[in-house]
């Protein structure tokens, strides 16, 4: 969602919601790498049910990345999104769920930001490719020195949009990679594998929550299962919050600002190519082993839980003595509803509200104060009470005059202590700093390669205080210019403004002046603010964007064809008399074809993507839609400073203008063109080990042309029809690479076949509450976590899922036994947090043991080979510990814990675990956690029959 800064300041004021991932990282043994057993206990105390991907936050980095060098060609990113998302699954280890969701054709209200994206990309690439050349031809013609270019394949990330060949060649990658792991990999041994692609229309966050929505309106929900969605936008806490989950976490890499990289005409760190001077690099080092390089380490990850989160949001919501019954499940809607003030992918935010000058927390200060008066909550299961957000709107109109005021006095001050700063930092430099040999050095790195030893020391410092002489010196009562450097004798005239600060874009609107809603009005509608008719138009479409950006959220997209007509926000104070507006939307639409979107979307750079006949509607002058690809547009920055920021004024696209155009050029289609334009559906995979594998072979035996029920005892609770695939994958046939370095699936035993979510009528309305049976985790924060401080105590937020772990220190005779065994004088050891593998550790349970290799222990000799393979035992079957009834024994894992010398025990549970390669998970109502005693709607799996666990 469009919220910049919203994560982080989440983050800030909710601190305990972050937790670090823990990850277990392949081994390496004999030269022979290891790969991470995923069906062992997760390293981090908890155990997930579903994984959810928003697979486009993991395309784009992989395919373009920011920190590493990029991939040379398309099948080295294929390779890069795999080795991701093996990633994510050995870091979150999902039991029953593993859910893949590429963007298909968004609804026309995202389109207008993906056409301003795609734009503004294509824009900067040109100017910065000009600019690149033109730095280039002056540092040769200066006789500089430039590395030769590598050669490499262009990469535009416009064609990461449905409906291009890239898209395509990716669902099939994608499919070939879920076959082998389901194939190879234990971790995946009884996981059912849904894969959304771009053929399926909606954003693959909401094709995700759409999925979660109608799973849990089925009766054989299970209300407890532990959600893990995985994805960088801000908007996935609301969806999150919006499911009223009570187990539901997301996973995000951190994110970490400022990191260097290198010139692109030079690939040397420390300036941009506007700034390069074609230098040749300097040798660091003997064999130049200082030299800069990229910083090639893996990003970490971060887990957010949203549980906890509901635990602030409910202590800062509550509120007392309310006319009416207080709910926090309503209070978290209505906060959601509030933040979409603030900016989303859909509206552009009211120019009264910042998220950096705490718009979310004035909002909700207000919402308390007039709750009382409104007689109820803003919303309700994803619809709103318009006569209640009047109330809201107007009493922030009361104060916006205020807020821009207060706006442009911070804004003046930071530029003032900027200026301040900026002067103080020239008069503090040394009037000179030794150089040459005598430059300073780090401690400890005088024996390093790169120094050098002086022969002569008083002849250096002779010359170097010659050199210094020569130089002007300052005297202590010259005169300064407004920069803080010396002025010249005769002096010069004093500069306005400081010279090293950017000249400022003119504002014209001036919010903080008398008569801003005039100027507002007028520069960015060009109509006047008299003008009564239009201000309410630009109201009534706003109010329905709330209305439809809502719906979107809780209940699924209420319009395909629906989009805000206008590049601007109206103030809070014109949202006087919106109860009676209507916020009814046309039903029925359907959504835009593949190519059809691409033609929305992209800019004539980008035309190579569609097919000849259609790319020339995009540059012909006698085209009739070349309006709608302008070559060059205006960039406002509407009082920001950054181009980024900044709304790109791109005419909207008239649909029945476009759709016109293209019934000209639609019978030039190929088959293959056609076939990538049509819209698709989910499919979903099983391993040979998953009870549902002899059921799709057996719809396949049989060749059913009707579409079947997906039986929910087999497939843990989920439902939804099943319907045969023609390009299926099945048993016993050959599953061709994509990808030339990876090799053929010559024993294919996994399945695939066509999956449809459970269907609803259009006007079913899915309710925003908890299921009955779902039981809240337990409460993570304490009474003294609100203030901060507890009885002069500092406060510290939990750290991990589990709230009883001890953090780790180690006392005075551990740092001696270090200090005993460690090299002195390197610095650079690398401590490592898990003791090498010991002799009999073989990594996975399915690779064969090599020659000379150690036997199985002897812990494991009584155990049949099909027990590695074997499911989770019948609920009948497992030990219970309930907490009520007497001292909870310990796990194979806590018990590692709390052992005093754990960190010499490695991966002792490993040979503890239960049958299927895992202990159970445990939580507070004892038993295995997302297997309930009570509230299952639906029988166990048959320990043996037709449709065997093994």
């Amino acid at each position: 969602m469009g919220v910049p800064a919203f994560f982080r300041w989440l983050s800030r004021k909710y601190p305990s919601i972050i937790v670090n991932c823990v990850e277990e990282k392949p081994k390496e043994c004999s030269g022979v790498k290891i790969p991470v057993d995923a069906s062992k206990p997760n390293p981090n105390d908890v155990e997930f049910d579903n994984l959810y991907l928003d697979m486009n936050g993991i395309i784009h980095p992989c395919t373009h990345p920011e920190d590493k060098p990029a991939p040379k060609n398309e099948d080295e990113m294929m390779v890069a999104i795999f080795e991701y998302i093996d990633r994510l699954f050995n870091i979150v280890r999902p039991r029953r769920l593993l859910y893949m969701a590429i963007d298909g054709v968004a609804p026309r209200a995202k389109m207008n930001q993906q056409r301003s994206r795609r734009f503004r990309a294509s824009k900067e690439g040109m100017e910065a490719a000009v600019e690149k050349q033109r730095v280039k031809e002056e540092i040769l013609a200066k006789g500089g020195f430039l590395p030769p270019e590598e050669i490499k394949e262009r990469f535009d990330s416009n064609c990461i949009t449905p409906g291009t060949e890239f898209m395509d060649n990716l669902a099939k990658c994608l499919r070939y990679y879920i076959a082998d792991r389901l194939n190879n990999d234990p971790g995946w041994k009884n996981l059912t594998v849904i894969l959304s692609d771009a053929s399926a229309p909606g954003e693959g966050e909401h094709k995700i929550m759409d999925y979660i929505r109608r799973q849990r309106a089925q009766p054989n929900h299970d209300p407890n299962t532990h959600h893990c969605l995985c994805g960088a936008d801000a908007d996935l806490i609301m969806l999150g919050l919006a499911t009223h989950e009570p187990n539901f976490t997301i996973i995000r890499e951190e994110f970490k600002p400022n990191k260097p990289k290198p010139c692109g005409l030079c690939n040397q760190f420390g300036h941009e190519v506007k700034d390069c001077e074609g230098l040749p690099r300097e040798k660091k080092g003997k064999h130049d082993e200082l030299a800069d390089s990229l910083p090639c380490a893996e990003g970490e990850f971060i887990f957010l839980r949203l549980s906890v989160l509901r635990e602030y949001l409910e202590r800062e919501l509550t509120m007392a003595s309310l006319p009416f019954t207080f709910d926090v499940e309503r209070s978290i809607d209505d906060w959601v509803f509030m933040c979409f003030f603030v900016g989303n992918d859909f509206l552009p935010h009211l120019p009264s509200l910042e998220i950096r000058e705490g718009a979310i927390d004035r909002l909700v200060n207000i919402y308390k104060n007039v709750v009382h008066k409104t007689g109820g909550y803003l919303t309700e299961s994803g619809y709103v009470n318009l006569q209640r957000v009047q109330m809201i709107m107007l009493a922030v109109g009361e104060v916006e005059d205020s807020i821009f005021k207060k706006r442009k006095d911070d804004e003046d001050s930071f530029r003032r202590r900027q200026k301040e700063k900026r002067k103080r930092m020239k008069r503090d430099q040394p009037s000179f700093s030794p150089g040459g040999i005598l430059t300073p050095h780090a401690l400890g790195s005088r024996n390093s390669a790169g120094s050098q030893v002086a022969h002569n020391p008083r002849q250096a410092a002779y010359e170097m205080r010659m050199q210094n002489n020569s130089s002007p010196s300052v005297s202590p009562n010259a005169s300064f210019t407004s920069d803080g450097s010396p002025s010249p004798r005769g002096g010069i005239k004093r500069k306005a403004e400081d010279s090293d600060s950017e000249p400022e874009p003119e504002d014209n609107v001036r919010l903080w002046e008398a008569g801003w809603k005039q100027r507002y009005y007028k520069n960015k509608f060009d109509v006047d603010a008299a003008d009564e008719k239009f201000r309410r138009k630009v109201v009534q479409s706003y109010v329905e964007g709330l209305c439809w950006v809502l719906r979107y959220y809780y209940q699924g997209c209420a319009s395909w064809k629906w989009y805000y007509p206008f590049h601007y926000a109206p103030f809070a104070s014109d949202f006087e008399g919106i109860a009676d507006m209507a916020s009814d939307f046309e039903k029925g639409t359907k959504p835009f074809k593949p190519l059809e979107q691409l033609m929305g979307v992209f800019p004539a750079a980008s035309g190579n993507f569609l097919p000849p006949s259609w790319r020339k509607l995009m540059s012909d002058p006698d085209s009739s839609i070349i309006d709608f690809y302008p070559e060059d547009f205006a960039v406002d920055l509407n009082g920001k400073k950054y181009a980024w920021q900044g709304v790109a004024l791109l005419p909207f696209v008239d649909e029945r203008r476009l759709r016109a155009a293209l019934e000209e050029v639609y019978p030039d289609l190929t088959p293959e063109e056609t076939r990538r334009n049509s819209l698709g559906g989910d499919v979903l995979f099983v391993g040979k080990h998953h009870p549902l594998h002899d059921f799709l072979l057996e719809l396949y035996k049989t060749g059913s042309t009707e579409s079947v029920d997906v039986p929910p005892e087999l497939c843990h609770g989920i439902q939804g029809k099943f319907s045969l695939d023609e390009e299926a994958i099945l048993p016993d046939q050959t599953v061709c690479s994509p990808v030339p370095m990876l090799r053929d699936l010559t024993q294919n035993a996994a399945i695939s076949i066509n999956f449809k979510d459970p269907q609803f009528a259009e006007d079913y309305i899915f309710k925003a509450v908890m299921l009955p049976g779902a039981r809240k985790p337990a409460p993570v924060l304490k009474p003294g976590d609100w203030e901060k401080s507890s009885n002069g105590r500092q406060w510290k937020p939990q750290l991990s899922f589990n709230r009883d772990r001890r953090p780790v220190h180690l006392d005075p005779a551990a740092f001696r036994a270090l200090g005993h065994v460690m090299p002195r004088g390197s610095g650079t050891g690398v401590y490592s947090n898990a003791a090498p593998p010991p002799a009999t550790y073989q990594g996975n349970l399915y690779r064969p043991l090599l020659r000379g290799q150690a036997q199985i222990p002897k812990l494991m000799s009584n155990m049949r080979p099909q027990d590695s393979w074997r499911g989770p035992p019948p609920l009948f079957q497992q030990q219970r510990f309930d907490r009520g009834v007497g001292a909870e024994p310990l796990l194979p894992w806590n018990r590692m814990l709390q052992t005093p010398n754990a960190a010499f025990q490695p991966n002792q549970y490993q040979m503890l675990a239960g049958p299927g390669g895992y202990a159970p998970r445990r939580d507070d109502r004892g038993g295995r956690q997302g297997y309930p005693r009570e509230g299952r709607k639906y029988p166990l799996p048959p320990p043996s029959g037709r449709y065997s666990w093994n």
